[in-house]
């Protein structure tokens, strides 16, 4: 399969948020309809062309009730986009995601300021080595930080079962933190449900909410880690 033109994809705000969506969890159609802004038209206009670029599947699956089988839509990549765009350069690659195995790396960057033509190819040279040394380790973070992401949001729909809850940890931990703007027009809800439903989340990891901001409380959050690891101690 060709390379997707990651680019022309991203480069929609819809398909952007759709993919957002879908990176939470596997969606129906009318499901991501619901998410977005725009016709149920415009977003299988917007699926048909991320699935002819190769970046989604879809498959029919029967549902819980009587009727017609619903389509499902999931994300048929696993990659990490790595670009650089300056005066001077304009660089891409797609790293393939799965594989963590990589020690520690070292990078070195090199000393002084060439001034022949010779000493800046052989400097420019060295430099490309140790980005690639540092690719290598990118990939091997993003590795790992998709397959922990697939546990938490397994272990939290198994463990406490809220789609909405899990959307907003997933989209405040790719994130760093996020806004109750921000949450309300990514998941379409009205923002005193975001704060509700990050209420809820709240008992469950512990969230600094403050100003409008949302984050991961770490310090609430390592005693809580701390306080279940001595419960079952004598």
């Amino acid at each position: 399969m060709a390379e997707p033109d990651i680019f022309y994809i991203l480069g929609n705000r819809v398909r952007r948020d759709l993919l957002s969506h879908l990176t939470c969890t596997e969606c129906y159609f009318s499901f991501l309809s619901s998410k977005v802004s725009v016709s149920s038209t415009a977003v299988a206009k917007h699926l048909k062309i991320m699935e002819r670029e190769g970046i989604l599947k879809s498959y029919e699956r029967e549902g819980p009730f009587i009727g017609p089988a619903r389509k499902y839509y999931d994300i048929n990549i696993a990659k990490t986009y790595v670009v650089t765009v300056t005066p001077n350069i304009f660089w891409y690659r797609g790293l393939d995601l799965g594989d963590e195995n990589v020690g520690e790396v070292h990078i070195k960057l090199p000393e002084g300021k060439p001034e022949k033509l010779e000493e800046m190819i052989l400097t420019f040279r060295s430099l490309s080595g140790e980005l690639e040394k540092t690719l290598k380790a990118l990939q091997a973070i993003e590795s790992r930080r998709d397959r922990l992401m697939a546990m938490i949001k397994d272990t939290y729909l198994k463990e406490i079962g809220d789609m909405t809850q899990l959307a907003i940890l997933h989209y405040i931990l790719l994130n760093g933190s996020a806004t109750v703007e921000e949450l309300s027009d990514r998941l379409n809800l009205k923002e005193r449900e975001v704060l509700q439903k990050a209420s809820e989340l709240d008992r469950f990891v512990p969230l600094r909410i403050k100003d409008g901001i949302i984050t991961i409380d770490d310090e609430r959050l390592k005693t809580k880690l701390g306080g279940e690891r001595d419960a079952g101690e004598d």
